[in-house]
Formats: C-alpha cells, structure tokens, sequence
C-alpha cells in the first residue's frame, strides 16, 4: 500500500497498490498542475481531506476533473466528470504520484507522453525514452 500526502498533510491518499508506471505528461494541464499520473481503479483509492476542483475550461467536454489541497494547493488526484464517466463507466482515478516519497516508486517506469501533441484520439507518442525511478542513467 501507498500513502501520499499533500503539501500540508490535510489531504491524505491511500492506494492499494504501487503503478504499473508513472506518466509526466508535457500536456498544459498536467505540466501546469506538476502532475505525475499513476491510474487506478476508484474501487483501490482511499482519499480523505477536503479538496477543491477545476475542469478545463479550453475543452468542450473535458474528461477529467482535477482535485487539489484547497489549503497549500498541492495536486493530488483526478476523477472522470459525469460526462466521461457516462461514456465509459466510472473506470479510473488519477493519483499524483509526486506526493508520494520517492524511494516507495523505486523500481516504476516513469514515462513521459507528448500530451501536446496528442489529437485525442489514437495512441499518443512519447517525448523521450521511459527511465527506471531508482535506476541511474548509465544502468538504463
């Protein structure tokens, strides 16, 4: 299990299991919000504190609402708006995994996936290669 905290501590986050990998997406969003994404079913997230939500406001429909500490401001997860979650069932959470303390993701491949130039529809490419949390650049 990993438990990750905001910025202040009033935000608490509970997931029942370490990521298969990590994305830090170079979307604005995720690179304004300093976002690392891990993606979980709701059913393996515990979260508690009060926390404050935005939408996008440069999207139609966005897909995501963003959760932030109303207090220090940290990111710390997403859930899928009614409108998405319409479309495709309530299928996924989004935790910030730069709360959580690094030496627990040691090991998770943290991939970097080119949100910029993502359409929305197929795979997105990625802006550089994947890299081992743990691992130094000359091991990988």
């Amino acid at each position: 299990m990993l438990k990750l905290t905001c910025l202040c501590g009033q935000v608490r986050i509970e997931v029942a299991k370490r990521p298969d990998f990590i994305n830090e997406c170079n979307c604005t969003l995720c690179s304004k919000s300093g976002a690392r994404w891990s993606y979980f079913h709701p059913s393996e997230v515990s979260i508690e504190g009060a926390t404050r939500e935005y939408s996008r406001e440069d999207k139609d429909d966005p897909a995501a609402e963003i959760n932030f500490c109303g207090r220090c401001g940290s990111t710390t997860h997403f859930t899928l708006t009614q409108s998405a979650i319409s479309r495709f069932g309530n299928v996924q959470t989004g935790v910030n995994m730069s709360l959580a303390d690094e030496s627990d993701l040691v090991g998770i491949e943290l991939r970097y996936p080119d949100g910029r130039a993502w359409s929305g529809g197929a795979d997105f490419g990625y802006v550089r290669e994947p890299r081992v949390i743990g691992q130094s650049a000359a091991s990988q």
